[in-house]
Protein backbone atom coordinates (compact mmCIF):
# COMPACT_ATOMS: atom_id res chain seq x y z
CA UNK A 1 0.00 0.00 0.00
CA UNK A 2 1.00 3.41 -0.61
CA UNK A 3 0.14 7.01 -1.08
CA UNK A 4 1.05 10.37 -2.39
CA UNK A 5 -0.11 13.84 -2.65
CA UNK A 6 0.92 16.75 -5.12
CA UNK A 7 -0.01 20.20 -3.74
CA UNK A 8 -0.14 23.70 -5.48
CA UNK A 9 -1.85 26.31 -3.72
CA UNK A 10 -5.56 25.28 -2.81
CA UNK A 11 -5.72 22.34 -5.06
CA UNK A 12 -4.17 18.59 -4.92
CA UNK A 13 -4.00 15.50 -6.51
CA UNK A 14 -3.83 12.63 -3.55
CA UNK A 15 -3.14 8.93 -5.08
CA UNK A 16 -3.39 5.85 -3.83
CA UNK A 17 -2.51 2.16 -4.60
CA UNK A 18 -3.43 -0.78 -2.66
CA UNK A 19 -2.25 -4.34 -3.52
CA UNK A 20 -4.28 -7.85 -1.68
CA UNK A 21 -3.29 -11.31 -3.00
CA UNK A 22 -4.34 -14.39 -0.71
CA UNK A 23 -3.87 -18.03 -1.36
CA UNK A 24 -4.65 -21.17 0.39
CA UNK A 25 -4.19 -24.97 0.16
CA UNK A 26 -7.28 -27.00 -0.10
CA UNK A 27 -7.93 -30.25 1.94
CA UNK A 28 -9.53 -32.95 0.20
CA UNK A 29 -10.26 -36.60 1.36
CA UNK A 30 -8.18 -37.45 -1.81
CA UNK A 31 -10.86 -39.91 -3.60
CA UNK A 32 -12.40 -37.46 -6.00
CA UNK A 33 -10.08 -34.89 -6.04
CA UNK A 34 -6.05 -34.57 -4.19
CA UNK A 35 -6.09 -31.40 -2.88
CA UNK A 36 -5.74 -27.89 -4.45
CA UNK A 37 -5.51 -24.09 -4.02
CA UNK A 38 -7.33 -20.96 -4.25
CA UNK A 39 -6.24 -17.58 -4.70
CA UNK A 40 -7.75 -13.75 -4.74
CA UNK A 41 -5.96 -10.80 -6.30
CA UNK A 42 -7.30 -7.61 -5.83
CA UNK A 43 -5.63 -4.45 -7.12
CA UNK A 44 -7.02 -0.90 -6.03
CA UNK A 45 -6.14 2.84 -7.45
CA UNK A 46 -7.60 5.59 -6.15
CA UNK A 47 -6.92 9.22 -7.37
CA UNK A 48 -8.60 12.62 -6.18
CA UNK A 49 -8.63 15.66 -7.24
CA UNK A 50 -9.26 18.26 -3.35
CA UNK A 51 -9.81 21.57 -3.18
CA UNK A 52 -8.56 23.17 0.11
CA UNK A 53 -11.66 24.62 1.22
CA UNK A 54 -11.07 25.89 4.64
CA UNK A 55 -7.51 27.04 5.57
CA UNK A 56 -7.64 28.04 9.33
CA UNK A 57 -4.11 27.67 11.96
CA UNK A 58 -5.76 24.78 13.74
CA UNK A 59 -7.72 23.32 11.23
CA UNK A 60 -8.10 22.55 7.42
CA UNK A 61 -10.74 20.94 4.89
CA UNK A 62 -10.45 19.52 1.60
CA UNK A 63 -13.33 18.42 -0.65
CA UNK A 64 -12.87 16.95 -4.04
CA UNK A 65 -13.74 14.15 -6.24
CA UNK A 66 -12.30 11.27 -8.07
CA UNK A 67 -12.23 7.97 -8.88
CA UNK A 68 -11.25 4.60 -7.68
CA UNK A 69 -9.68 1.61 -10.05
CA UNK A 70 -10.93 -1.95 -8.94
CA UNK A 71 -8.92 -5.25 -10.85
CA UNK A 72 -9.75 -8.55 -9.23
CA UNK A 73 -8.68 -11.70 -10.29
CA UNK A 74 -9.97 -15.44 -8.50
CA UNK A 75 -8.73 -19.06 -9.04
CA UNK A 76 -9.81 -22.47 -8.38
CA UNK A 77 -7.52 -25.38 -8.88
CA UNK A 78 -8.62 -28.71 -7.79
CA UNK A 79 -6.06 -31.75 -8.34
CA UNK A 80 -7.35 -35.07 -10.11
CA UNK A 81 -8.23 -37.97 -8.30
CA UNK A 82 -11.23 -40.22 -9.46
CA UNK A 83 -12.29 -36.61 -11.26
CA UNK A 84 -10.05 -35.18 -13.87
CA UNK A 85 -7.73 -31.64 -12.49
CA UNK A 86 -10.37 -28.80 -12.76
CA UNK A 87 -9.63 -25.24 -12.19
CA UNK A 88 -11.93 -22.46 -12.71
CA UNK A 89 -11.35 -18.30 -12.98
CA UNK A 90 -13.23 -15.30 -12.83
CA UNK A 91 -11.66 -11.74 -13.04
CA UNK A 92 -12.77 -8.00 -13.56
CA UNK A 93 -11.77 -4.68 -13.67
CA UNK A 94 -14.14 -1.30 -13.49
CA UNK A 95 -13.85 2.39 -12.10
CA UNK A 96 -16.07 3.86 -9.84
CA UNK A 97 -16.41 8.00 -9.56
CA UNK A 98 -15.81 9.16 -6.01
CA UNK A 99 -16.69 12.45 -3.91
CA UNK A 100 -14.23 13.02 -0.69
CA UNK A 101 -13.35 15.28 2.00
CA UNK A 102 -10.70 15.48 4.28
CA UNK A 103 -10.52 17.08 7.92
CA UNK A 104 -7.36 18.12 9.89
CA UNK A 105 -7.17 19.20 13.48
CA UNK A 106 -4.17 20.43 15.20
CA UNK A 107 -3.77 19.86 18.53
CA UNK A 108 -0.50 21.62 19.42
CA UNK A 109 2.91 20.28 20.79
CA UNK A 110 2.98 18.01 17.18
CA UNK A 111 -0.42 16.27 17.78
CA UNK A 112 -2.93 16.08 15.42
CA UNK A 113 -6.06 14.34 13.82
CA UNK A 114 -7.06 13.55 10.52
CA UNK A 115 -10.28 12.18 8.81
CA UNK A 116 -10.69 11.50 5.23
CA UNK A 117 -14.05 9.82 3.81
CA UNK A 118 -14.75 9.05 0.31
CA UNK A 119 -17.83 7.46 -1.64
CA UNK A 120 -18.73 6.45 -4.88
CA UNK A 121 -20.40 3.61 -6.96
CA UNK A 122 -23.47 4.90 -7.46
CA UNK A 123 -24.61 2.33 -9.45
CA UNK A 124 -22.07 3.20 -12.29
CA UNK A 125 -19.91 -0.37 -11.37
CA UNK A 126 -20.42 -0.76 -7.91
CA UNK A 127 -23.76 -0.58 -6.31
CA UNK A 128 -21.20 1.53 -3.51
CA UNK A 129 -17.38 2.12 -2.92
CA UNK A 130 -16.55 3.84 0.38
CA UNK A 131 -13.80 4.38 2.56
CA UNK A 132 -12.86 6.03 5.73
CA UNK A 133 -9.90 6.45 7.35
CA UNK A 134 -8.95 8.44 10.81
CA UNK A 135 -5.42 8.80 12.47
CA UNK A 136 -3.66 10.07 15.02
CA UNK A 137 -0.82 12.37 13.64
CA UNK A 138 2.52 13.46 15.42
CA UNK A 139 4.86 15.62 13.51
CA UNK A 140 8.43 14.69 14.54
CA UNK A 141 9.66 17.74 12.51
CA UNK A 142 8.98 20.41 9.83
CA UNK A 143 9.15 17.72 6.95
CA UNK A 144 7.87 14.12 8.50
CA UNK A 145 4.98 13.49 10.72
CA UNK A 146 4.24 9.66 11.49
CA UNK A 147 0.13 8.62 11.68
CA UNK A 148 -1.51 5.72 13.46
CA UNK A 149 -5.31 4.94 12.86
CA UNK A 150 -7.33 3.10 11.23
CA UNK A 151 -8.43 2.11 7.33
CA UNK A 152 -12.29 0.51 6.35
CA UNK A 153 -12.64 0.06 2.44
CA UNK A 154 -15.94 -1.41 1.44
CA UNK A 155 -17.11 -2.11 -1.94
CA UNK A 156 -20.10 -4.06 -3.56
CA UNK A 157 -20.16 -4.93 -7.07
CA UNK A 158 -21.82 -7.59 -9.32
CA UNK A 159 -20.83 -7.88 -12.55
CA UNK A 160 -22.80 -8.60 -15.80
CA UNK A 161 -21.09 -11.60 -15.53
CA UNK A 162 -20.31 -14.87 -12.92
CA UNK A 163 -17.73 -12.38 -10.94
CA UNK A 164 -19.22 -10.85 -7.61
CA UNK A 165 -17.26 -8.98 -5.27
CA UNK A 166 -18.96 -7.84 -2.06
CA UNK A 167 -15.95 -7.35 0.09
CA UNK A 168 -15.24 -4.96 3.44
CA UNK A 169 -11.19 -4.42 4.24
CA UNK A 170 -10.38 -2.87 7.70
CA UNK A 171 -7.72 -2.72 10.06
CA UNK A 172 -4.66 -0.60 11.53
CA UNK A 173 -2.71 1.86 9.63
CA UNK A 174 0.86 2.97 10.66
CA UNK A 175 2.17 5.80 8.22
CA UNK A 176 4.66 8.54 7.78
CA UNK A 177 4.24 11.59 5.76
CA UNK A 178 7.46 13.11 4.13
CA UNK A 179 7.25 17.05 2.80
CA UNK A 180 9.44 18.05 0.14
Amino acid sequence: MGSAEVRDGPFSLLGDVLHVSVGTNITTRNVFFQGGNASLTTNIGTAVFLYHAVDQPVQSLDTGVGFRAWGVSSELTLNGGLLPTTSVSRSAEWGDPLIAARYHRDFGNGFGLTAYGDLGGFGVAAHVDWQVVGTLDYALKSWVALRLGYRSLNVNYQGGGALGFNVHMKGPILGATFRF
